[in-house]
């Protein structure tokens, strides 16, 4: 049986993959926590598969599941699997099409950097309150200025989360676990219960609450720092849903 194989990992996956299902196109769902796949819709024309996966695993995968098509759909910043993704597609000749979140405008007053190596070698935190929401696996850099700044973090409410938080110098009173999406009242409230100065995110565009934290660091004067997206080739891209099932009914 022909598969659409589906990467999963932003918000709007789920989303997609139950698109998918309605137009009765069978398809495999790759996550990679036990958490994410409780996201995704019980369909019969959908397989969901947890686990990260490695190039020779992708390799298998494609021809064992029968692949004739991929949708990228996984966070902007899991660059890894993506460039997996898009070698294989070329080496096996399998269509490719990137799922990209559309990117907010440049704004007064927001500070945008390419990486975390210039925000971390360079001065911005210093003196700062400062409010991380990056995700788990960025909170380990920051472990040097533990003790030159005041940081807090925000993470998922997973036990791996807290763990590497904790391990990277955060004490639990340093710490909040939740689940977006966070309201602007949430937000505001947030900040203001900690005194937050400095508020650094990464550029998830509006349905990753980008939007509402520009918003909110305007109102409370807050400055903030945005991590841009890493750079990759994808071969094509779209923000549009109906340009993916389009692309699906091509090849099933």
């Amino acid at each position: 049986m022909k598969k659409i194989w589906l990467i999963g990992g932003t918000g709007e996956s789920a989303t997609i993959a139950e698109s998918i299902a309605f137009h009765q196109l069978t398809c495999l769902v790759t996550v990679t926590t036990e958490n994410a796949k409780t996201l995704y819709p019980i369909s019969p024309y959908l397989t969901i598969q947890k686990g990260a996966l490695s190039g020779d695993q992708i390799r298998g995968l494609c021809q064992q599941e029968n692949i004739i098509a991929i949708v990228d759909a996984s966070h902007p910043y899991a660059v890894q699997i993506s460039q997996q993704a898009i070698a294989v597609s070329q080496e096996y000749q399998i269509p490719y099409l990137r799922y990209e979140r559309s990117s907010l405008p440049p704004s007064p007053g927001i500070i945008t950097l390419n990486n975390f190596d210039t925000l971390i070698n360079g001065d911005y935190l210093q003196g700062e309150r400062v409010l991380l929401t990056v995700g788990y696996k960025a909170l380990p850099l920051f472990k040097l200025w533990q003790n030159r700044t005041v940081l807090f973090a925000r993470v998922l409410p997973r036990i791996q989360s807290l763990e590497v938080a904790l391990k990277a110098g955060f004490s639990g009173d340093r710490l909040i676990a939740l689940r977006p999406p966070i309201s602007r009242e949430l937000e505001q409230a947030l900040w203001q219960q900690w005194n937050i100065t400095l508020v650094i995110t990464k550029a998830s565009g509006k349905q990753g609450g980008e939007e509402i934290k520009r918003l909110v660091a305007t109102e409370l004067g807050v400055k903030l720092i945005v991590i841009d997206r890493p750079l990759v080739n994808y071969p094509q891209q779209t923000d549009q849903l109906s340009d993916i099932i389009k692309f699906c009914c091509q090849y099933i």
